[in-house]
């Protein structure tokens, strides 16, 4: 009977931010998706103070994948210990741990330690293990340290915001209409094109191209998931438009007892560097977040329009059968 062999893995970063700051951002997977490019939706579960559950839906190489995971906090020792639940083959278990310790003031190191076993322990299906936990967590480490040193800054370059509409009739057609949107090319205004890619059901890889107020095409890449139990679609967009870092969002269908609510929800991270070249030499991040806001909006309404439409079409064409 062979036994399977731990495999344990070190890294660490450094980075002139508090302490108390990097645990901070290890601690809050909902910020993840914005901070970490190949982070697209975190979806919580459990959590009782210290103990939490969530899953997890990634990119890697083009794929998008899903993890569950549990991990427990110690904000005290600034430790995070986390273990996956049903890890991916061969990969037969996996987990680690977050450390952060204070170097000196304004100095921080943080620190992952990893282990993993891989069925059978071949070489090369090891070596693939070491190599994926390698580049996820330099990666994950390089992300969160910009975050870190940014964070004096971190509130004015994020944003969070909601649009809504109410209006009567059934909540099926709407979300249905929200997540296809590969047919939103013709109806809604400023969709130009869409190109959608449905590896299995649920999971979309959207390219999206949207007319500006310019008369300008801009084109954006996203991974769109699905709840349809909850009437939920959520969003990253992977290549995001100008002017913003990374975006990520959610459709939502609220019903009540004689329509539905339609929620549009955004989180925004600015990109700096773009201010200038997108609004010009004399504009600045509150000019920026205004932009992105008012433009955020108008595009909402208009998917939101559409969506009634197709809604009271579709009821019209029940009735009429």
């Amino acid at each position: 009977m062979s036994v399977e062999r731990v495999h344990r893995m070190s890294h660490a970063v450094d980075a002139a931010a508090p302490a108390g700051v990097l645990y901070a951002l290890v601690a809050d997977t909902a910020q993840w998706p914005l901070l970490v490019p190949d982070t697209v939706h975190v979806e919580p579960w459990d959590f009782d103070g210290s103990r939490e559950r969530f899953s997890l839906w990634d990119t890697r190489d083009g794929t998008v994948r899903s993890s569950l995971w549990r991990r427990t906090l110690d904000p005290e020792r600034r430790r995070i210990d986390f273990r996956q639940e049903v890890p991916a083959a061969p990969v037969t278990s996996t987990g680690g741990s977050w450390t952060v310790r204070q170097l000196a003031p304004g100095w921080s190191r943080l620190t992952l330690e990893q282990d993993f076993t891989v069925a059978g322990n071949r070489g090369s299906d090891v070596e693939r293990a070491r190599a994926d936990v390698e580049r996820g967590a330099r990666a994950m480490l390089d992300r969160l340290r910009e975050a870190a040193e940014r964070w004096e800054r971190l509130d004015a370059l994020t944003m969070s915001f909601e649009d809504s509409v109410r209006f009567d009739g059934p909540g099926e057609p709407v979300g249905a209409f929200l997540y296809d949107v590969a047919s939103w090319p013709g109806r809604v205004p400023h969709i130009a094109g869409a190109d959608v890619v449905e590896d299995r059901p649920g999971v979309q890889r959207a390219t999206v191209h949207t007319l500006t107020a310019d008369g300008s095409v801009h084109t954006t890449e996203s991974v769109r998931v699905s709840f349809p139990a909850a009437g939920r679609t959520v969003y990253k967009e992977t290549v995001p438009s100008a002017l913003l870092a990374a975006h990520t969002g959610e459709w939502s269908v609220v019903p009540d007892e004689t329509g539905v609510t339609v929620l549009s929800l955004h989180h925004v991270l600015l990109d700096e560097r773009g201010v200038e070249r997108v609004l010009g030499p004399d504009a600045d991040l509150s000019q920026a977040r205004r932009y992105v806001r008012e433009t955020l909006a108008r595009e909402s309404a208009a998917t939101f329009e559409q969506a009634r439409a197709y809604a009271l079409t579709s009821v019209r064409g029940l009735r009429a059968l």
